[in-house]
This record gives C-alpha cells, sequence and structure tokens, in this order.
C-alpha cells in the first residue's frame, strides 16, 4: 500500500481516538477474499460440497464466504458457470441489509460493477423487476456481462443519470439501493489510484454529489419503500453527514435501525454521531470497520419512506405502450422453444434489432440507453432462430431437452473452445459442468459443436 495522505491519518486519529492504532495496523496485513453464492443457481449448502476452496462464513452474509489464500475461484469454471459472484466482504452487508423480496421493483442506481446488483437479484429469486443503472458506459458494460453471467432473468440494464431517472420514474420503486461514488478510503489498501486521487476537497465534492444522487433516489421512491445508502469511506462528512443532512430535508423518511442486526453479528460498530450534533437515529446506521472484522470497509444506512402506496396506483404505473414483437419473428422463438425447452419463459418479449429479449414486466424502455432489456434469448437470423448465451445461462438442467455434462476437465477445454464428440438427438444441447450450465453445444454429426462465445474463451 502506498504512502497514506498526513491530512487522512489526522483525521481518522481524531475520530477513533484510542482506537485508531489498531486501525491502522490493521492495513498491514493482506485484504481477505470473498465470494458470495450465486443461489439462483445452487443453495450455498449444495455448493459447500462442490467447491474445492478452503470456505469460511462471512458472518454478515448467509451466502458470503471467506476463501483461502491459495484458491484461484476466478479462474475456475464455476465462476465462469455464474455459480458465485467474488466480492469485498464489507460490501456484502449492503445486500443483505437490503433485504429485497420476490416481486418487487428495485433499483440498483450506482450499480457496476454488479456485486449489489447480483446480491440483490438473488435475494428477488426471480420475482419482480429489478432495474440495473450505471453512469459510465464502460462500468455499465460490465454490469451487463456480470448479470448474463450469474443467470439473472429480471434484470433490465441502464446507462443514465440518477436525475434523467428521477424525472420519468416518479414513486416507482419499492426499493432503491445508492452504493454512492465516494472518495473510497475503503479502498486504499487495494487501489493505489484511490490514495492518490484522495483530498478533504474531494471528500466534500463526494458528499455533495451524493445529495444530489439521495434526492433523485428519493424522488423514485414510492411510499412506504425502503432506501439503501452505503459507501466504502470512512469519511463522516460522506457517511453520518450525508445521512444526517438528507433526514433534515426530508421529514417523511426515518432510518430503519440496524442495531440488531450488529448485535447479533458481535462485529459490526455504529456510527458516531456527536460530530453532526447528535441525533440517536444516526447511531442506528452501520459502519464495518477493518480492524473489527475480516474486510476493507464499509458504510451502510437503511431507510424507510412514510405513507403507503395505493395498489390502485401501483398498478396504473405499469401502464405502459410498448412495441410488440412481430408474430412472425416470435414464432421462431417459439418453435425453438418447443423443440430444445421443457418450459416457457415468462415475460414481454421485446426487439432489440435483430435481438430478442424478455423484459420481467412491462417497463418504458423507449428514451433509455438500455444495455440488457431483461432476458436475452438469442438472435432472429433470417429465417431462423440461435440461443443467446445468456439464455444458456439462465436455464436450469431440467428446463433444458437435451445435456451434456461435463466435469471441470472437460468443462475447462470447453471453455478453450474445443468440439467434442456426441451422441443423441441433433440440435442444441446445454452444456453442463457438474449439472450446472455454461453454454451451448449444437449436437450434428457425431460432434457437439461449440458455442461458447469467442470472445469469453480462455487461451
Amino acid at each position: 500500500m502506498g504512502t497514506l495522505p498526513q491530512e487522512f491519518k489526522e483525521r481518522m486519529e481524531h475520530l477513533l481516538g484510542e482506537e485508531y492504532e489498531a486501525f491502522s495496523k490493521s492495513w498491514e496485513g493482506e485484504p481477505a477474499q470473498a465470494l458470495r453464492v450465486n443461489t439462483l443457481k445452487i443453495p450455498s449448502e449444495e455448493f459447500l460440497k462442490l467447491a474445492p476452496f478452503s470456505l469460511c462464513q462471512v458472518p454478515w452474509a448467509e451466502d458470503g464466504f471467506y476463501y483461502g489464500k491459495e484458491d484461484r475461484p476466478g479462474k475456475h469454471p464455476y465462476h465462469e458457470a455464474g455459480l458465485y459472484y467474488m466480492q469485498e466482504p464489507s460490501a456484502m452487508a449492503v445486500g443483505s441489509l437490503a433485504d429485497a423480496r420476490p416481486g418487487e421493483r428495485v433499483l440498483d442506481l450506482c450499480a457496476a460493477p454488479g456485486g449489489k446488483t447480483t446480491h440483490l437479484a438473488a435475494s428477488m429469486k426471480g420475482e419482480g423487476l429489478l432495474v440495473s443503472n450505471e453512469i459510465h458506459p464502460v462500468r455499465a458494460k460490465i454490469l451487463a456481462s456480470n448479470v448474463e453471467r450469474m443467470g439473472i432473468r429480471n434484470c433490465v440494464v441502464i446507462n443514465e443519470r440518477p436525475k434523467s431517472l428521477a424525472d420519468r420514474f416518479p414513486a416507482y420503486f419499492d426499493r432503491i439501493v445508492v452504493d454512492a461514488p465516494c472518495s473510497g478510503e475503503g479502498m486504499f489498501r487495494k487501489e493505489e489510484e484511490a490514495i492518490r486521487q484522495w483530498s478533504p476537497e474531494n471528500v466534500l465534492m463526494c458528499a455533495r454529489r451524493q445529495q444530489e444522487i439521495l434526492e433523485d433516489a428519493c424522488d423514485m421512491l414510492r411510499p412506504g419503500g425502503t432506501l439503501v445508502y452505503s459507501t466504502c469511506t470512512f469519511s463522516p462528512e460522506e457517511n453520518e453527514g450525508s445521512i444526517h443532512t438528507f433526514l433534515e430535508g426530508h421529514p417523511d423518511f426515518s432510518v430503519k435501525g440496524v442495531r440488531q442486526r450488529n448485535e447479533d453479528y458481535g462485529k459490526f460498530s455504529q456510527g458516531r454521531p456527536e460530530w453532526v450534533g447528535g441525533g440517536a437515529e444516526i447511531a442506528d446506521t452501520c459502519r464495518l470497520w477493518p480492524h473489527k472484522l475480516e474486510g476493507e470497509g464499509h458504510y451502510v444506512a437503511v431507510l424507510e419512506k412514510a405513507g403507503e402506496t395505493a395498489p390502485e396506483e401501483k398498478k396504473t404505473a405499469t401502464r405502459v405502450r410498448m412495441q410488440s414483437v412481430d408474430r412472425d419473428l416470435w414464432r421462431l422463438y417459439k418453435e425453438f422453444e418447443r423443440e430444445f425447452l421443457r418450459c416457457e419463459l415468462p415475460g414481454v418479449p421485446v426487439l432489440f434489432g435483430d435481438q430478442l429479449y424478455l423484459l420481467p414486466e412491462t417497463f418504458p424502455l423507449k428514451g433509455l440507453k438500455v444495455l440488457r432489456p431483461g432476458l436475452h434469448l438469442g438472435t432472429i437470423k433470417k429465417n431462423r432462430f440461435e440461443p443467446a448465451h445468456a439464455l444458456a445461462l439462465a436455464l436450469k438442467p431440467l428446463e433444458a431437452a437435451a445435456c451434456c455434462s461435463m466435469g471441470v476437465p472437460e468443462a475447462e477445454e470447453y471453455l478453450k473452445g474445443t468440439v467434442f464428440e456426441g451422441e443423441g438427438k441433433k440440435g442444441w444441447q446445454l452444456m453442463l459442468v457438474d449439472g450446472y450450465s455454461i453454454g451451448w453445444g449444437k449436437q450434428a454429426g457425431g460432434l457437439v459443436k461449440n458455442h461458447y462465445p469467442k470472445g469469453l474463451r480462455k487461451n
């Protein structure tokens, strides 16, 4: 780790008092590494039996596990099959405390690279609408690829400014997560650039930007909804300060206390509200300190908006017009579905150029910068349909008419583009690694042609 700015050290010493020495010493070790099991694909108990890693439970994430220094989960075929997401352990607290529910409308407002989105999706169990937004185009593409890898069916990925969304979706979402852009003090041990960019002026600039994002999120949250705010910084201005300022301007919001969760885990520490003039409600927000747990640190506040949305109001919000997919084009997919699938996927069909998608529910896409309008089904090519890699990753073995099972060694060859000998019905087969989907193959002439995307293949 690079040399820390002297002013940062002085600020932290003032904030932590006698705990500063332990905080400073905690950064001398290696960062903790963890993964979160993708329960859309595999239950945690099954993954623990299957995984060849040294795993230990992350206390605040039911499906989160530390892995050993010698483990390389990012290079394993299970990673490409979307069985887990590698995530900084402190950051897992956001998804745990957000507690998204099946059937809700959920917005992840600052979503890249996708850790929180994929956690929310697992909590929603494939039911409801998950909108995942990222303002930076390059990072939005990374977000979309992670949504695809994890086999998420009910997520729309967009690339918009929060203000643009607020103007279009007033009181629309049941739950919003704002993992706000911040000064990144919790990233110092992992990213030298975060140290170089730090300054007191940058801290204040981040705090101002956070207020703007919170205002936009407030407008999009329905009465009775939940807003989860988080950062990976230690700065009080960006944590308790941002929440204090927001609550002062929004008396219809209150902090949904997480103190009980703190006591349950035994490793959390509450925020220190004294610097903003007190306020017991601020102490109910959650700080994860690197000297008190295995992680880089995080801040989380769970807010609740007063009131309740009338059922008819929420119902009206879904009444939007969409151009339906041409019947002949939709017929091509349905023919594929009847021949090669054993399930009928629910949703609203949408055609983007020659790419066919399924929206989880009717949602106004017109005018939005959309990277992924739901589940990518495949491509319409002249008079035929070719399934997308995303569709394979979203399917379970019982949902496919034919499967080709592989062990880990064979899956490693598959990921390189190897063609396999095969028998059985001609046509599309769902390729499986130890029983979990990883891509498509196509049976013809005694061979299974490899349809793993060329851009993803391993050297």
